[in-house]
């Protein structure tokens, strides 16, 4: 099949007036594998970024690679703690040789693997995290914001990964409920054998406790406010102090307080003046901090221990299963463990107001609105941004200490500038050394939008460069991702974005839902039930399960993805291909030479002079796929993606497929009446600018059948033979300004020739007439229906298996018509529009079945009838509601007395 072009040519930025449009492709670990999150971000974003392209807007759609600093350190630790080594061991720089040589061996499979879903994203321009310009610019980052003030370094509590032993963010802990121990135990008071109840579910933290906390109107312990007690195992006493945070109904409503291990007793510690007491290593083994006999001890096992010599010693009350939200790594799984740490860290309070206010003051739009709320909430509440990560991998923080005082350093971009500002501060000959730890990955990767485009190398570079053609000159910049990381990197993005650029980042960020198992519970290896992208596009074709992520879910919806789903839109393409081979092997078979392509090719919107020489099906049709091109460009300029290609798969479907393709054989069969060589060439003109129009509009969501389908089309010469010929560089069927032709007349007229056709099938069905069977009919329309309806007798007879020697056409009211309502031997057929439908009942039907039929949809009718007079004379309906509604309803209520009318005069002529 015949592949999309991997690096379509953005129009030149001089040539249009139009804005460019921009998509940052949210970078892939780049040691990961796809997965369906990936697979629904490409399918987005392709579909922005191709509909785009083909509206002739500069359109750039950046791809890329994240380090992933945690995930790819961890990856290269593993392989060398299977050498029995470990990265101290080997250092530093041979560690990141290590993973230079891991990334390299796993860095390409992840865009491989977008590629095979056919994100047309610009190739050439792909980046990763960690180039060479990459890195210079988030050096340059960390450097004005240290020289704005905004970073520091500080001492406090941070989640510590103890494998990794890194600090990690807030948003990469999962906290999982896991069924555990609450530890009843006393804290003896001092000079006294009275003792105060504690419980906790992590014992091995008190010998880092420094105050046991109780609520200041608890009658049980108020008299103990103030008074010292005895640590457990340690010859050392803490106060007894007072504090409103306690719940008094959770465990003894004593609460310890361990302001080194713990977030809630860090800000308690802050609140009293606590000592601050750290009593753990890096590795989560005991430090020299507690009792001798438990350090270097892990501290599950101290945890253990710890409760045994209590135990022993008459310390120990109970212990009781308890269900705990233990907070674990995202990435190693591993127990995070709460540690006061030193580390690097930017004043997020003036940044965030800064991002909050981007999205209330409307300069930024999230999509879906709800999402709003939950980031006003967030920025509201923002704290401060631990920067650092202790692990090799990654960026190292320019900062340089001089002589090895941790108190005295330099930030600069590198050693040279650091010896300059060394000197600056007096130290002309002083020992550099640069911070050992990396930035953050999502430090870097909030820097993406700008970064890839040449900040800040092309700051001053004038206004052809790509910084300022693709970002600081207006540009419509949309960031698609999933509502999952809206803080991990959104929030981060727009902050220094705004920050640094002075500029917004993008105007609209759109928010996608996550893919789940078909039960919609969440994809799990465990449960079984994850869907491989790469196996699903394997047994289906990318195509079908691009179709499915993006159609028929609207924006931040979670998306139950299942296999039947995928494998009916896998049958849908097998339909389009049964549509190119009619159209080309019949509808065109004998018009194949010299003239092909000139004739029947599609140069543009089809016009006004064209259109009017068109019959009525005809205009139908073209004005059905015109309502559609319009409907689903106005749809995609405001996101509704899942609507939009829903409208195009009926539109295939249905109305080209099942109906105008179907009567269209009787332009050019002369077998079924197509005898008129301008009659058929005008079908055949129609078929294939609709066809054309409507792969077109399907192109950005199903690119590898479309281009092979379009391909197959009589096809005008490109205007420019270098112009790769390729449907992704087509013009959109509606470029701006444009006005395309249609017909409501011609569209209201043949939806009264379906409801004729629909009725004759049901009639049909309902009675069991044999398919083969050919029947006649009298059919009666408004006379201003009866020249159209009697041109297409030959499509009635084909469609409704009618008997071409016996259907008469007459309009309402005439002698024919009086004459078969009042034959007794006919079954009445009621449709829209005043048309009824007589077929003789001789051999068709029974009495007693053709009664039944009526009084079913007599009851029917009633019903809507009863239904819609109550909508009318309800409360406020006809007062409230805009005129033209009330009266479409009352019109349609008219209609559906008529239709009422009918079915009670048949009733009552059988």
């Amino acid at each position: 099949m015949f592949a999309p072009d991997a690096k379509p040519t953005p129009p030149a930025f001089t040539s249009t007036p139009q804005k460019p449009y921009v998509i940052p492709m949210p970078p892939p670990n780049v040691t990961g594998r796809l997965h369906m999150g990936h697979a629904i971000f490409v399918a987005l974003q392709d579909v922005l970024a191709r509909f785009h392209r083909m509206r002739g807007r500069p359109t750039l759609w950046t791809p890329g690679t994240d380090h992933a600093g945690i995930a790819t350190q961890l990856q290269v630790e593993k392989r060398l703690i299977a050498e029995g080594k470990t990265r101290e061991e080997v250092g530093r720089e041979a560690f990141l040789k290590l993973a230079w040589e891991y990334k390299e061996e796993q860095g390409g499979a992840i865009t491989t693997q977008l590629r095979s879903l056919g994100a047309s994203a610009d190739w050439s321009r792909e980046r990763f995290t960690m180039d060479d310009d990459m890195t210079e610019g988030v050096v340059e980052a960390f450097v004005r914001l240290h020289e704005k003030g905004l970073v520091y370094r500080g001492e406090y509590i941070v989640n510590w990964a103890p494998q990794l032993k890194t600090a990690v963010s807030d948003l990469e802990v999962d906290y999982s409920e896991e069924m555990g121990k609450l530890y009843y135990f006393k804290y003896v008071l001092e000079g006294s054998d009275e003792f105060l109840p504690v419980a906790t579910t992590r014992p091995e933290t008190i010998w880092g406790d420094t105050a046991v906390c109780v609520h200041p109107e608890d009658s049980r312990f108020k008299h103990l406010v103030g008074k010292r007690v005895k640590v457990p195992t340690m010859d050392r006493t803490i106060p007894v102090i007072a504090d409103d945070y306690v719940d008094r109904e959770f465990g003894t409503g004593a609460l310890k307080i361990t302001p080194g291990h713990d977030p809630n007793d860090y800000t308690i510690g802050k609140r009293h003046e606590l000592e601050i007491v750290n009593i753990m290593n890096k590795d989560a083994t005991m430090n020299g901090n507690v009792p001798a006999q438990y350090q270097n001890l892990d501290r599950f096992e101290a945890r253990q221990k710890i409760w045994e010599d209590m135990e022993a010693t008459d310390l120990a009350i109970k212990a009781e299963d308890h269900q705990q939200r233990v907070p674990r790594s995202q990435r190693g799984g591993e127990v995070i463990e709460p540690m006061v740490s030193s580390q690097w860290f930017v004043k997020t309070k003036g940044m965030g107001e800064k991002a909050l206010n981007a999205v209330k003051d409307g300069d930024i739009k999230i999509i879906p609105s709800r999402f709003e709320k939950v980031w006003y909430n967030w920025l509201e509440d923002i704290h401060d941004w631990c920067i650092s990560r202790q692990l090799w991998w990654g960026h190292r923080i320019p900062v340089y200490y001089i002589n090895g005082a941790e108190d005295n350093f330099v930030v600069a971009r590198n050693m040279e500038e650091a010896k300059t500002f060394a000197a600056e501060k007096g130290f002309p000959d002083a020992t550099l050394k640069q911070e050992d730890d990396v930035l953050d990955t999502w430090f870097s990767s909030g820097l993406w939008p700008f970064a890839t485009v040449g900040w800040p190398q092309q700051e001053n570079a004038g206004a052809q460069s790509d910084l300022a053609r693709f970002y600081t000159q207006p540009t419509d910049a949309c960031l698609e991702t999933g509502y999952d990381i809206l803080f991990f990197w959104v929030a981060r993005m727009v902050m220094m974005g705004m920050e640094l650029t002075d500029k917004i980042p993008f105007n609209v960020v759109y928010m996608h839902g996550l893919v789940r198992a078909a039960d919609n519970t969440k994809m799990s290896k465990t449960k079984g039930n994850v869907i491989d992208p790469l196996e699903t596009v394997d047994k289906y074709g990318a195509d079908s399960l691009r179709y499915s992520l993006v159609t028929g879910v609207t924006p931040g919806q979670d998306i139950p993805l299942n296999m039947d789903k995928i494998e009916a839109n896998r049958m849908f393409g097998n339909k389009l291909w049964n549509i190119a081979k009619f159209v080309v092997d019949n509808a065109l078979k004998e018009d194949k030479g010299d003239a092909y392509d000139s004739t029947y090719g599609v140069k543009g919107p089809m016009t006004a002079e064209e259109f009017s020489k068109l019959a009525v099906p005809e205009k139908w049709i073209v004005t059905k796929c015109h309502k559609l091109v319009e409907s689903v460009t106005c749809d995609i300029e405001n996101y509704q993606l899942g609507q939009a290609g829903s409208k195009v798969y009926e539109f295939l479907r249905d109305d080209l497929a099942d109906w105008y393709l179907e009567m269209s054989k009787t332009r050019f069969y002369p077998g079924l009446g197509g005898t008129d060589p301008e009659v058929a060439m005008a079908s055949k003109k129609v078929i294939v600018y609709v066809f054309d129009r409507a792969l077109r509009v399907l192109h950005p969501y199903m690119p590898f059948v479309t281009e092979a389908l379009w391909h197959q089309l009589p096809r005008q010469p490109p205007a420019n033979p270098s112009t790769p010929h390729s449907i992704s560089l087509a013009d959109w069927p509606m470029l701006e300004g444009e006005t395309l032709v249609r017909d409501d007349e011609s569209e209201a007229q043949f939806e009264v020739f379906q409801s004729l056709v629909k009725s004759i099938r049901n009639a049909r069905a309902e009675f069991n007439v044999e398919q083969g069977k050919k029947i006649p009919a009298t059919i009666v329309v408004a006379e201003g229906m009866v020249d159209m309806v009697r041109d297409e007798i030959a499509s009635i007879v084909l469609l409704a298996r009618m008997d071409p020697e016996g259907v008469t056409v007459v309009g309402a009211g005439s002698a024919e018509a009086e004459a078969a309502r009042g034959e007794a031997d006919n079954v009445q057929l009621v449709g829209e529009g005043g048309t009824e439908i007589y077929i003789p009942k001789a051999g068709l039907v029974d009495a007693e079945k053709e009664k039944a039929r009526l009084t079913k949809q007599a009851e029917k009718l009633d019903k809507e009838i009863e239904k819609l007079s109550k909508r009318l004379n309800g409360k406020g309906f006809a007062d409230k509601a805009p005129a033209e509604v009330v009266d479409k309803a009352r019109q349609e209520l008219s209609d559906l007395e008529a239709q009422a009318e009918k079915v009670r005069e048949a009733q009552m002529a059988l």
